[in-house]
C-alpha cells in the first residue's frame, strides 16, 4: 500500500534506473527527485526538471537529502536544506551543461573549452565545499571563488544576473525593491567598471646579464627614480651575478625577485624611471692580466633605463632586455643615469652590442593584502619586499618602520704626497653605545640580507671622489641612542700586493643631546687623519671630536680650514622617532610650563605625520594641559585638537581615526573636560553671525563629530566617578548649545556668504553626532534635537549648494542609526518627506532625492514582518500622500527627457530612473487595500483622478520599456510585473466605477488597454523562451501573469457595453497582437472578443468590413515578426466559427474567418520559407502565392506592392534576372504617366508618379538586359522613347533609342541559352499551403539538365521522396503525411509561330519566340493498342500526348507556374509514323546543310545518320510502315486516313530524295579511309530505292526545290503525280512545323545506352528493332535522366530514366545501328508537338482536290542538331539570309525575294488565292528543270543578276516543295511578284550555334556562305493560317518587337505586274507584363 512520505522528501539518483517495470520512472545518475508516496522498498515521484511525469522507481537507487517542505499536500515545493550557494551551483550546472554542448554544435570552440575549465573547477570548488573541512576564513574565500565563477558563466551565456548578498542568492520577496535594485545595480557596476586601484607594486624578476665580456661577478642594484626632482623614491633592491651573468643563488627567488612596495597613482607617470646601476668585483682595470693580488674592488660596469609608463601597457610578465651603457669616464659616473634619461646616450657605450640585463617586469595593482590572495604562489615561492623612501600615501596604524638611509654623495681627498690621485674606498659601520660594531646592520639594499660593513665603489685615481650610493641602516628605535656611524677612508694601492691603506676616518651619531635624530638632509663631515687601525678601537676618544664642519665651534680654525671634506645624505623613515625639536617640547610640557604657549602655537607647523607618530601622547598632553589650566590655555588646547582632528580627515591619515576612537574608548581620562569643550564650542558657534571671518569657525565645526565625542565620553566618565551628579547642568547647556546652533542656522544668507557656507560645513558633520547623543540622551530626545535643528532651516534658501548639503544631510540622516528606530522614524518622517516633496516637485538633487527615498522604503520593508505593523502602515500612508503623485511626475520627466551626452552623467541619469523606478515599485508592494482606497477617495473629483490613471498608466508602459533595466535583470522584472498586475488589478475597479456609462472617459480605457496589451507582450513573460527550470520557478513564484492579465482585459472590455465600438477597429490590432502569443489560456480568452467586435460592428455598420481590413493588415506585420503558429491558426478558425453558429450575419463571418485563416496559412507558409538560408524556388513560390492573395482575394494594394518587392529583391539576389523585371513590371503597370505627387514609399523618395514609372522602367530594361530578354526591353524602351518625344526631352530620347538599338545588337551579336522546362507535382499534407497537392511547370537555370534540377529539388525539400514513375498519383499519396515529388522533362509549345515559320528570320531572334511566352507544354507516352502485332510493331504503337496549359506563362513573375489545365490525346500509330519520319528528315537536312556550310568539325555524325536511315530502310525501315499502313486491309478498314497515308508515301518519297542529295554532299566531303563506307551506303540507297519501287522520282518530286533551312520541312505538293496537270493544278501550301526548344539540342553523351532504350520502349522490340530504329523521332529529354532527362515521353509508365535504368532488361541496351545514329537520335516523340487535332485540320474539300495531308504544325524539329541559319535547306519558309564563303568558290546567289507579311484570318487567306496562279506551272517555267547536286551547283554559271534567274533563284535554296509559301504570306502575290532583296554584304548573318555531342556548350561561329541550289520558279500561294495556331480573340497577340523594315517593290518581274506590299502592323501589347 503506498503511503505519503513524512520525511523522505527529496533525494538524488545514484545509478540511473531504466523504468522497465509497470509505472516505472526511467532515472539519470544525478536527477534530483521529488518523493510523494513510499511501498515496499519503493518510491513514487518525479524527476525535478519534469514535474509532470510520475512513476516509480527503487528506493535503493535513491540518497535521500534533508529538505525543507513549502505548501504541504497536493502542490508541495520541495526546498533542499544545504547551503543556498550549493543549491545554485547544482541547478547552474545543470542549466550550463545543456549550453555547453550547444556551443559545441554552434562551433564555438573557444568559449566551449573555458567553459569547460570553469565547470571543472566549480565542482572542484563544490567538492570542498560539501566535505565541510574548511576553516570559516577559506570557506568564505571558496563560495566567492564559486559565485564569481559562477557570474561569469551566466554573463558570458546569456543568462540572469543574480542578486547576491553574502555570496547566498537573495529571494525578492524577502527583501524591499529598493534593496533589491541596489543589489542588482551592484552587481551590475561590479561588473562593468572596477574601480581603479590607488596603490601600484612593481614586480621585478632578474633573469641574466647577457655580456661578451665577462668573468668577473656582478653586483646589480634596481631603484626608481624621479626624473621631473631628480631623487630616488625607493630603496635599492640588489642582486648578486656569477660570473656567467646568471644569479648567484637561484635557488632563493627573494634574492632576484623584489616587489617594489606603495607607489601611488602619481608615481606612474613617463618621468619616472627604473633605474639600474651594475658594479664589478674584480680587479682595478678591467683589461689588466691576473696577477698574485687577490684583492678585489666594486669597479662600476655599466647602467640602464626604463620608464614606468612603459610597463603600463603591458600586464603581463613580458620580458625585457635592458640596454646597458658603460661609464667611460668614471667621475660621471654619479650621474649616469641622468645623462642617460636626458637621452645623452651619445657620450657613453653600449658594453657590447648584444650586452642587455634581462629582466620580468610587472606592474601590479591593489593593496598589499589583495595581491597576497590573488598572487599566492609570488609570496609562497618567496618575493624580497623593496620599500618607498618614506612613507606610503596611506599611513597605517599599525605599521613600524624604522630605517636610516644614507647616501655616500662625495669626498674631497688630498694626494697624501703622491703623485697621482687616489683610488679611496670608504668602509662604513654601525656602532652602538658601547663602541661595539652592529652586527647585520649595513645593508646595501633590499634582496641581500644585512652585514656587518659596506665597503663603497672605488674610482680610480680620483681625490674628487663621486660615489652616489645609497645604504640602508635597519637600526632598532632601542639601539638608536648613542649609536654612530663611522666611515673610513682607504688608499688602494694597485701596485702593492693591492694593500688598502687606511688614511682617515669620519664618523656621525644618530642621535642628538636633546633626544632628536640626525635631522634629514646633506651633512659636511670632517675627515679625521688615521693611519692605524688600533686607534679607531678607542670610540670614546674620538667621539669627543667634532663630527661636522657645521656644527664646529667658531674658534676651531684649524678643522674649519682644513680642504678634506666627506659629504653625506641622510633620511630617516622611523614610525617612533622624531627629528622635530618643537613635537619633543610640546610632549615635555611639564618639563618647561613656560614653553606650553609656544609649543601649542607650534603645534599646527609641525607635520602630520609627525603628530599621528605620537598621536596618543599628543592628546593626553593636550587634556593634560586642559585639566591643569583650562582657563589659561582652554582655547589654545580647543583649537590644537580641532587641528589633529582635522589632520585625520586628510587622506593620507584617515586610518588613524581608529586609532582615536580607540583612544577616545580606552585611553582618554578627562572627565572634567566636557564643560570646557561645551563652553569654547558654543562660544564659537555664538560667533558665527557676527565673525569676518569664518575660516577657523569652520574648521572647528568640521570637527564637530570628534568633540562630540570628547564631550559625551567626558561626561560619561565623570557621571561613572560622580554617580551622575550635575546631569541636569549637563543637559541645559547641551540644550543651550543647540539653541545657538538653531539660531546660526535660521540665518538666511545668499549663497556667497561665508555664514551660509558655515551653515554648510555644519551641516555636513551634524548626521556624525546622532549616535554620539544616542549615548546620554533617548532616541526622542535626540530625534527631537534633529527635528528642530533640521526645522530651523530657512524654507526658501537661495543656496543652492546649501540646498545640496541639506539633502545629504537628510540623505545621513535617514541612513543613520537613529532614524532606523521606528520611535524616532515617526518624528523624522514629516520632515524628511517635506524637504523630499519640495526638492522632487522643483526636479532638483534628485540623485540624492532617489538615494533619501531608497534608504526609507528599504527600512519600511524590514519592519512588515515584524510587531510594528500599524507604525509601518501609518508610514506608507504618509509617503503615499505625500509623494506617489509627485514620484509619477518626476520619473515621467525624467524618462522623457533626453539623456545627457557624457557617459559619466548617462549613467547617473540611468541610475536615477533605476532608482526612482524601485521606490515607485516599493511603495506600490507595501500598499494595502486599505492604501489604495484612502488614495482614490483623496481626490476631490474625477479630473485629478482621471489624471492620476493616465500618468500611473504612462509610467507602467515606461516601466515595461526593454531599455529601464539591463537585459540580464529578469529578476527585476518580474518583480516590477508582479506589482503592476497587482496594482492594474486594484485600479481598475475605479475604472469600472468612475468611468463607463454617462461618465465614459476614452482616453482613461485606451490608456488601460494599450498598458494591458503592452504588459503580455513582454519578452520577459514569454515563458515558452526559457528553459524548463527557469520556467517552472517563475510558474511557482508568480504563475503566468500573461493570462491573469487577458482575464483582466476580457472581464474590461465585457464591461464596456456600447463603448466598445469606440474602440473598434482601434484594438483590434493590439488584441490580435495578444492573442498570438504562444500561451493556450490566454488564446481562448482573448480570440472570442473578436466575435464581440465583428458583433457590434455589424450592428453599427451592417457588415465587418473594418475588422477584416484590420485584421488582414496586422496579420501580415505580426506573422512577419515571428509570431503565431499553426496552431493558433486552427484555434482561430475553430473558436470563432463556434462563436457565429447561431448570428444572423453567419454567412459573412464564415467568409471572413475564412480569409483570414488562408491568409495565415500563406503568411505561417511565407515565414517559414523565409527562415531558410539561401534563396530558392520555395521561397520564391510562397512569397509568389501571397503577393497573388493580396492581390485577387484582399485587394490590398500597399500589402500587394510590398510583396512584389520582396519577390524582386529575391529574384535579384537569385540572379533571377528575367523574372525580377517581370515582377517589378506589375508595380509598374499600375501608375500612370501622370504628375500626380507620390509620398515616401518602400525605398522611393517622395517624387511624381511619372518619375517613379521613368525610374521603373529604366531599372526593368536593365534587368531584362542582364537577363537577356531584350526584345521584352525594346518595348519598354519605345514606350520611354514616346514620352521623352511628347515632352521634347530629346537628350534622353536619342539616350533611350541608343540603349533600343544596343539591345537589337545584342539580340543579333549574343548567344543565349535554350532552357530546359520540368513539371513537377508536390503531392502529402507535409508541403507548404502553396504547394500541397498542385503541379507546376518550372523553368530550369542554364545548363541545368532533369538529374541536377530533381537533385535541387530534393535538396530544397530534404525530406521529400522521389516518385520513381510519372502517372498520375491516387489518394493515399494526396492524403500522406508525407512530401512525394514527381518531376519529369516537358517540351514547350510557343505560341508565336508567324515569326517562327517566316523565312529569313535568324535564329537569335527565333529562339526568343520559341522560349518565351509559353503558356502550353507537352509531354508524350508511347503504348500499344489493341493486340500486338510481333511482326511489325508500328501497327499499334499510339502515343499518349499530355499539353500541360499554365496559369501564367513562362518566363514570368516566377520561374515555375501552377498547372492550370490539363489534356490528354492520343496519336494514332499512322500520324504517329509520320512524325517519326517528318522528323527524321529535318534531322538530314540540318546534317546536310551543317556540312554543306562547313559547320562540322567531321562529317561523321552526317555518315552516321545516313547510313542509319538507309540501312534500316533497307533492312525494312521504310517496308514496315509499308506493311503497316498501305496494304489494302488497313486502307480499306481505315478511310479516313486516305489523306495521312499519302502524306507518308509523300514522306518517304522526300526522304529518299534527301538521302540521294545527302549522300552527294557526303561524296563530296568523305575522307579517303571512309571512301568505302560511302560506296556501299550509295548501293544500299539504289537497293531501298528499288525497295520503295522508286526507279525515279516523281516530277513533283524532281521539280521541288528542296529547302535545307534550320526550319521544319514544308511541303506542298499532290500525292499523285498527275494531279498537277501541264496547265498547273492549284497547289495549296502547306504550313511547315515550327521549330520547339528541345529540337536543337545536344545530349551530352553521344550515341549512349539510353538511346537504345529509349527505341525498345518505344517500339516495344528488343531484337528487331533495328530497321525501325531510325525512324524515330528524337526526343529533347528523357524521364529522369541524367544530362539531358529523358522525359517520360519515352517510358510509357518506366519507373526511372530510361537511361541506364536498373529497371531496364539488358537486351533493350544497344542494337548495332545505333553506331549509325548522330549524337543527338532520341528515339522518342517526347519533344514533338501533338499532331493536329482531326478538329483543327483543314477538310479536303476546304483547301482544294490538291491539298495534301499534313502532320500537326505544332510538330517541332529533332532534337539533335541545333539548326544554323543556312541557304541550303529543305524549308523554304526558314531559309536564311544569303552570303558568301571563300571555301566554295566563287559562287552567284540571287537576292532572296521577302516573304510577304501574315494579316488576316485563314479564311481570309483562303478566300484570297487567286486562280492566275495555277498557270505558275514547273513546265511553263523559262528555267529548265535541275537536279539538286553539289557538283552541278559548283558547275553551274548562272549570272547572278539575270532578271529571270534572280526571281527564280532564291538565293543559293532549294526546296522540295515548289508550291511552298511563307506562313507570314496573307496577301496574293501575282506570278513575278518577287520583290528584290538587296544581297547584304558577307559577314552580316547571325552566327549560328553549333555543337557537338561531347560539347554541351554552344560556341559561336560565323556560318559560311551557303551551298545554292537553283529553285524553280513556282509561284508562291498565299496559305490561310491553320486553326490551331490562329490566336484565341481573348489572348493578347504576342508583340514582335523589331518594326517591320520597310519593303521596296521588286523591280524584277516575270509577268510584268507588279503588286506593292503592306507593311503588317506592329501589334503592341496592351500591358506589358502580358508578354
Amino acid at each position: 500500500m503506498w503511503i505519503p512520505t513524512e520525511h523522505e522528501k527529496y533525494g538524488v539518483v545514484l545509478a540511473s534506473f531504466r523504468g522497465t517495470v509497470q509505472h516505472g520512472l526511467p532515472l539519470e545518475i544525478g536527477d534530483t527527485v521529488q518523493i510523494l508516496e513510499k511501498c515496499e522498498g519503493w518510491y513514487r515521484g518525479f524527476i525535478l526538471k519534469n514535474p509532470n511525469i510520475k512513476g516509480i522507481f527503487p528506493s535503493s537507487y535513491i540518497h535521500l537529502k534533508n529538505a525543507h517542505v513549502k505548501n504541504k499536500g497536493q502542490f508541495e515545493t520541495v526546498i533542499p536544506v544545504e547551503d543556498s550557494v550549493i543549491t545554485e551551483m547544482t541547478s547552474t550546472l545543470r542549466d550550463w551543461g545543456a549550453m555547453w554542448k550547444q556551443l559545441y554544435v554552434k562551433n564555438e570552440g573557444d568559449l566551449f573549452h573555458r567553459l569547460w575549465h570553469v565547470m571543472n573547477e566549480i565542482l572542484d570548488l563544490r567538492r570542498q565545499v560539501l566535505v565541510g573541512h574548511l576553516t570559516h576564513d577559506r570557506m568564505r574565500d571558496v563560495k566567492q571563488h564559486i559565485t564569481a565563477r559562477l557570474d561569469w558563466g551566466n554573463e558570458q551565456l546569456g543568462l540572469d544576473l543574480v542578486p547576491r548578498r553574502e555570496f547566498s542568492m537573495v529571494d525578492p520577496d524577502e527583501i524591499s525593491v529598493t534593496e533589491l535594485y541596489r543589489l542588482m545595480e551592484h552587481r551590475h557596476r561590479k561588473k562593468e567598471t572596477p574601480a581603479p586601484a590607488s596603490t601600484h607594486h612593481l614586480f621585478v624578476h632578474v633573469k641574466s646579464l647577457m655580456s661578451a665580456n665577462l668573468g668577473e661577478e656582478l653586483e646589480v642594484f634596481f631603484h626608481i627614480y624621479d626624473g621631473r626632482e631628480n631623487r630616488p623614491l625607493s630603496e635599492r633592491f640588489f642582486v648578486k651575478l656569477n660570473k656567467s651573468g646568471l644569479p648567484k643563488s637561484p635557488e632563493k627567488t627573494e634574492r632576484q625577485c623584489t616587489l617594489f612596495v606603495d607607489l601611488g597613482s602619481s608615481d606612474l607617470r613617463k618621468d619616472v624611471y627604473i633605474v639600474v646601476h651594475i658594479i664589478r668585483i674584480g680587479r682595478m682595470g678591467a683589461g689588466e692580466k691576473k696577477n698574485l693580488c687577490s684583492v678585489q674592488y666594486r669597479r662600476p660596469f655599466g647602467c640602464a633605463v626604463v620608464s614606468i609608463a612603459d610597463l603600463l601597457t603591458a600586464d603581463s610578465k613580458d620580458d625585457h632586455l635592458l640596454k646597458v651603457y658603460a661609464c667611460n669616464t668614471e667621475s660621471e659616473w654619479h650621474q649616469i643615469h641622468e645623462n642617460l634619461i636626458k637621452k645623452a646616450n651619445s657620450r657613453y657605450n653600449l658594453s657590447g652590442s648584444n650586452t642587455g640585463l634581462a629582466v620580468a617586469l610587472q606592474l601590479l595593482h591593489g593593496d598589499i593584502e589583495q595581491l597576497r590572495r590573488e598572487y599566492m604562489v609570488l609570496f609562497t615561492r618567496g618575493v624580497s619586499i623593496t620599500r618607498k623612501l618614506g612613507f606610503s600615501d596611506v599611513i597605517m596604524p599599525g605599521e613600524m618602520r624604522n630605517d636610516l638611509y644614507i647616501t655616500l654623495e662625495k669626498g674631497e681627498f688630498e694626494k697624501g704626497g703622491k703623485s697621482v690621485a687616489r683610488n679611496v674606498e670608504i668602509t662604513v659601520h654601525v656602532l652602538d653605545i658601547d663602541g661595539q660594531i652592529l652586527k647585520s646592520h649595513v645593508a646595501a639594499g633590499a634582496g641581500e640580507p644585512g652585514g656587518d660593513e659596506y665597503h663603497s665603489l672605488v674610482l680610480y685615481h680620483n681625490n674628487s671622489p663621486r660615489w652616489a650610493e645609497q645604504i640602508k641602516l635597519p637600526i632598532p628605535v632601542d639601539m638608536f641612542r648613542g649609536s654612530h656611524v663611522r666611515f673610513e677612508f682607504r688608499h688602494c694601492s694597485t701596485k702593492d700586493k693591492g694593500e688598502k691603506k687606511l688614511f682617515g676616518y669620519s664618523f656621525v651619531p644618530l642621535m642628538q643631546e636633546d633626544g632628536r635624530t640626525l635631522p634629514d638632509g646633506t651633512h659636511e663631515l670632517i675627515i679625521h687623519k688615521c693611519e692605524e687601525n688600533t686607534s679607531l678601537a678607542d670610540c670614546p676618544r674620538y667621539l669627543k671630536l667634532p663630527f661636522s664642519k657645521a656644527n664646529l665651534p667658531s674658534n676651531n680654525q684649524t678643522l674649519k680650514g682644513t680642504k678634506e671634506s666627506f659629504w653625506i645624505t641622510s633620511f630617516l623613515c622611523s614610525t617612533k622617532l622624531t627629528q622635530n625639536g618643537d613635537m619633543l617640547d610640546l610632549l615635555k610640557w611639564r618639563a618647561h610650563p613656560e614653553r606650553i604657549n609656544d609649543s601649542l602655537s607650534k603645534l599646527k607647523e609641525i607635520d602630520g605625520s609627525e603628530i599621528v607618530k605620537f598621536l596618543q601622547d599628543t592628546l593626553d598632553t593636550l587634556f593634560g594641559i586642559l585639566d591643569e589650566s583650562s582657563q589659561r590655555y582652554g582655547l589654545k588646547v580647543f583649537d590644537s585638537l580641532v587641528h589633529i582632528i582635522n589632520l585625520l580627515q586628510d587622506s593620507k591619515f584617515q586610518h588613524f581615526k581608529p586609532v582615536m576612537d580607540t583612544y577616545i574608548e580606552s585611553h582618554f581620562a578627562g572627565a572634567l573636560s566636557y564643560r570646557d569643550l561645551i563652553k569654547v564650542l558654543k562660544w564659537y558657534v555664538d560667533r558665527i553671525v557676527d565673525a569676518e571671518h569664518q575660516d577657523h569657525i569652520q574648521q572647528v565645526l568640521k570637527a564637530s563629530e570628534y568633540i562630540f565625542k570628547y564631550i559625551i565620553q567626558s561626561r560619561r566618565l565623570f557621571s561613572l566617578a560622580t554617580g551622575g551628579q550635575n546631569e541636569e547642568e549637563f543637559r541645559v547647556c547641551i540644550h543651550e548649545l543647540f539653541m545657538s546652533i538653531r539660531f546660526f542656522l535660521s540665518q538666511e544668507n545668499k549663497s556667497t556668504s561665508p555664514v551660509a557656507q558655515t551653515q554648510a560645513v555644519f551641516l555636513r558633520t551634524f548626521p556624525a553626532v546622532y549616535g554620539e547623543l544616542l549615548k546620554i540622551f533617548t532616541v526622542r530626545e535626540v530625534a527631537g534635537f534633529v527635528r528642530e535643528t533640521l526645522g530651523s532651516l530657512p524654507t526658501a534658501v537661495h543656496a543652492d549648494c546649501l540646498e545640496a548639503v541639506k539633502l545629504q544631510c537628510i540623505t545621513k540622516t535617514v541612513e543613520s542609526q537613529l532614524y532606523i528606530n521606528p520611535e524616532s522614524r515617526c518624528i523624522l518622517l514629516p520632515v524628511v518627506l517635506r524637504v523630499l516633496q519640495a526638492h522632487m516637485q522643483e526636479q532638483k538633487d534628485l540623485v540624492m532625492c532617489a538615494r533619501i527615498l531608497t534608504s526609507m522604503l528599504s527600512l519600511i520593508k524590514k519592519e512588515e514582518n515584524g510587531t510594528a505593523e500599524p507604525v509601518v502602515s501609518e508610514e506608507v500612508e504618509l509617503i503615499v500622500e505625500s509623494l506617489l503623485g509627485v514620484l509619477l511626475r518626476t520619473i515621467l520627466e525624467i524618462s522623457n527627457r533626453p539623456q545627457p551626452a557624457g557617459p559619466a552623467m548617462r549613467l547617473q541619469f540611468q541610475d536615477v530612473t533605476g532608482e526612482f523606478v524601485a521606490c515607485l515599485l516599493a511603495l506600490l508592494r507595501q500598499m494595502s487595500d486599505r492604501h489604495y482606497q484612502q488614495l482614490l477617495q483623496a481626490f476631490s473629483n474625477k479630473d485629478n483622478l482621471r489624471d492620476f490613471l493616465l500618468q500611473i498608466f504612462t509610467v507602467f508602459r515606461i516601466l515595461i520599456r526593454p531599455e529601464m533595466f539591463s537585459k540580464d535583470w529578469t529578476v527585476m522584472r518580474l518583480v516590477t510585473n508582479n506589482v503592476i498586475i497587482t496594482t492594474v488589478l486594484y485600479l481598475s475597479d475605479a475604472l469600472r466605477k468612475n468611468f463607463l456609462n454617462d461618465k465614459f472617459d476614452y482616453k482613461v480605457w485606451d490608456s488601460y488597454f494599450y498598458l494591458s496589451v503592452i504588459f503580455i507582450n513582454q519578452p520577459c513573460l514569454q515563458l515558452e523562451s526559457f528553459s524548463p527550470s527557469k520556467r517552472k520557478k517563475i510558474l511557482e513564484k508568480y504563475g503566468d501573469m500573461r493570462v491573469m492579465m487577458g482575464c483582466e482585459i476580457f472581464s474590461m472590455w465585457q464591461n464596456l457595453g456600447e463603448h466598445k465600438l469606440n474602440f473598434i477597429p482601434a484594438m483590434i490590432g493590439p488584441f490580435l497582437e495578444v492573442t498570438l502569443v504562444p500561451q493556450p489560456d490566454l488564446r481562448n480568452v482573448m480570440i472570442p472578443i473578436f466575435h464581440d467586435m465583428m458583433d457590434w460592428e455589424q450592428r453599427r455598420s451592417g457588415n465587418f468590413k473594418q475588422v477584416e481590413a484590420k485584421l488582414i493588415d496586422k496579420l501580415d506585420s505580426l506573422m512577419s515578426e515571428g509570431k503565431g503558429d499553426e496552431t493558433y491558426r486552427e484555434l482561430f478558425n475553430s473558436i470563432l466559427l463556434k462563436k457565429i453558429e447561431r448570428e444572423t450575419w453567419r454567412e459573412s463571418g464564415i467568409s471572413l474567418i475564412a480569409t483570414v485563416t488562408r491568409l495565415m496559412e500563406r503568411l505561417l507558409d511565407y515565414r517559414d520559407c523565409m527562415k531558410l538560408g539561401e534563396v530558392d524556388g520555395k521561397k520564391i513560390g510562397c512569397t509568389v502565392s501571397l503577393l497573388n492573395f493580396y492581390k485577387t482575394e484582399l485587394n490590398k494594394e500597399e500589402m500587394y506592392i510590398r510583396y512584389i518587392h520582396k519577390l524582386y529583391d529575391l529574384h535579384f539576389k537569385a540572379q533571377n534576372y528575367t523574372e525580377a523585371s517581370y515582377t517589378l513590371l506589375l508595380y509598374d503597370e499600375l501608375l500612370e504617366w501622370s504628375e500626380r505627387p507620390l509620398r515616401e514609399f518602400l525605398n522611393y523618395p517622395m517624387q511624381s508618379e511619372w518619375q517613379r514609372k521613368e525610374y521603373l522602367h529604366l531599372t526593368i530594361v536593365q534587368n531584362f538586359d542582364r537577363g537577356k530578354c531584350w526584345e521584352n526591353g525594346i518595348i519598354l524602351c519605345r514606350e520611354l522613347a514616346d514620352q521623352y518625344e511628347s515632352y521634347y526631352d530629346y537628350r534622353n530620347l536619342s539616350k533611350m533609342r541608343m540603349m533600343e538599338a544596343s539591345l537589337y545588337d545584342k539580340i543579333m551579336d549574343q548567344q543565349r541559352l535554350e532552357p530546359e522546362f520540368f513539371r513537377v507535382g508536390f503531392y502529402g499534407k507535409k508541403f507548404p499551403f502553396f504547394l500541397r497537392n498542385k503541379e507546376f511547370v518550372c523553368r530550369g537555370h542554364d545548363y541545368e539538365r532533369l538529374e541536377a534540377f530533381q537533385q535541387r529539388m530534393l535538396n530544397e525539400f530534404p525530406h521529400a521522396i522521389a516518385m520513381q514513375h510519372v502517372n498520375q498519383p491516387d489518394q493515399t499519396i494526396y492524403q500522406a503525411d508525407a512530401q512525394y515529388l514527381q518531376i519529369y522533362a516537358v517540351t514547350p509549345i510557343p505560341e508565336s509561330q508567324d515569326v517562327l515559320q517566316r523565312d529569313g528570320v535568324p535564329d537569335n531572334i527565333k529562339s526568343f519566340y520559341k522560349f518565351n511566352h509559353i503558356w502550353r507544354f507537352r509531354y508524350d507516352r508511347p503504348f500499344h493498342k489493341g493486340t500486338k502485332d510481333k511482326e511489325n510493331e508500328f501497327k499499334s504503337l499510339w502515343v499518349e500526348r499530355t499539353t500541360l496549359t499554365l496559369v501564367q506563362s513562362l518566363p514570368g513573375i516566377s520561374r515555375w507556374f501552377e498547372v492550370d489545365k490539363r489534356e490528354l490525346v492520343e496519336v494514332s500509330p499512322l500520324e504517329n509514323a509520320i512524325e517519326v519520319i517528318e522528323n527524321k528528315n529535318l534531322q538530314l537536312r540540318t546534317l546536310i546543310t551543317q556540312c554543306q556550310s562547313r559547320q562540322m568539325q567531321n562529317i561523321n555524325p552526317l555518315t552516321m545518320c545516313l547510313n542509319g536511315v538507309i540501312d534500316a530502310a533497307v533492312n525494312g525501315g521504310l517496308a514496315r510502315y509499308q506493311e503497316a499502313f498501305f496494304v489494302k486491309d488497313y486502307i480499306m478498314n481505315h478511310p479516313e486516313d486516305g489523306d495521312k497515308i499519302g502524306r507518308l508515301r509523300e514522306l518517304m518519297f522526300e526522304q529518299a530524295h534527301i538521302l540521294e542529295y545527302g549522300l552527294a554532299v557526303h561524296e563530296k566531303f568523305v575522307p579517303q579511309d571512309m571512301r568505302p563506307l560511302h560506296k556501299k551506303l550509295v548501293d544500299q540507297f539504289h537497293l531501298m530505292k528499288s525497295s520503295l519501287g522508286i526507279q525515279e522520282f516523281p516530277a513533283y518530286v524532281r521539280a521541288s526545290p528542296v529547302h535545307f533551312t534550320n526550319g521544319s520541312p514544308r511541303t506542298c505538293r499532290n500525292s499523285v503525280p498527275n494531279i498537277i496537270s501541264p496547265d498547273g493544278g492549284r497547289g495549296v501550301a502547306r504550313r511547315s512545323l515550327p521549330s520547339y526548344p528541345a529540337v536543337n539540342r545536344y545530349s551530352s553523351s553521344s550515341l549512349s545506352s539510353q538511346a537504345s532504350n529509349e527505341v525498345s520502349n518505344i517500339t516495344g522490340q528488343s531484337e528487331s528493332s533495328d530497321e525501325v530504329f531510325n525512324m524515330q523521332p528524337s526526343p529533347s529529354t528523357s524521364s529522369l535522366s541524367s544530362n539531358h532527362s529523358a522525359s517520360p515521353n519515352v517510358t510509357s509508365s518506366a519507373p526511372s530514366s530510361a537511361r541506364g535504368s536498373p529497371q531496364m532488361a539488358e537486351k533493350h541496351k544497344h542494337s548495332r545501328e545505333n553506331a549509325c545514329l548522330s549524337p543527338r537520335d532520341r528515339p522518342v516523340s517526347a519533344i514533338f508537338p501533338n499532331p493536329m487535332d482531326p478538329a483543327q485540320r483543314a477538310p479536303l474539300h476546304q483547301i482544294g482536290d490538291a491539298t495534301l495531308p499534313r502532320s500537326d504544325p505544332n510538330l517541332s524539329a529533332p532534337d539533335k542538331v541545333r539548326p544554323t541559319p543556312s541557304s541550303w535547306s529543305l524549308d523554304s519558309v526558314k531559309e536564311g539570309a544569303p552570303s558568301f564563303s571563300d571555301s566554295f568558290g566563287k559562287m552567284l546567289c540571287p537576292p532572296v525575294p521577302p516573304r510577304p507579311p501574315y494579316s488576316g484570318s485563314s479564311a481570309k487567306n483562303m478566300r484570297s488565292q487567286s486562280p492566275v496562279s495555277a498557270s505558275r506551272s514547273p513546265q511553263k517555267t523559262t528555267v529548265p528543270p535541275f537536279t539538286p547536286s553539289p557538283t552541278e551547283c559548283q558547275s553551274t554559271s548562272l549570272v547572278s543578276n539575270s532578271p529571270v534567274l534572280s526571281g527564280s533563284y532564291s538565293s543559293g535554296i532549294s526546296s522540295l516543295s515548289r508550291c511552298s509559301v511563307s506562313e507570314a504570306s496573307g496577301t496574293e502575290l501575282p506570278a513575278g511578284d518577287h520583290p528584290s532583296h538587296p544581297l547584304p554584304p558577307p559577314g552580316t548573318l547571325p552566327n549560328s550555334v553549333s555543337s557537338s555531342s561531347d560539347e554541351p556548350i554552344r560556341r559561336e561561329n560565323k556560318t559560311p556562305p551557303p551551298y545554292s541550289v537553283y529553285e524553280r520558279n513556282n509561284p508562291r500561294r498565299p496559305v490561310p493560317l491553320p486553326h490551331s495556331l490562329s490566336i484565341p480573340p481573348q489572348a493578347d497577340p504576342p508583340a514582335l518587337p523589331p518594326k517591320p523594315h520597310q519593303l521596296r517593290t521588286g523591280s524584277m518581274k516575270l509577268d510584268g505586274t507588279s503588286d506593292p506590299r503592306v507593311p503588317r502592323p506592329r501589334p503592341l501589347p496592351r500591358k506589358v507584363s502580358q508578354l
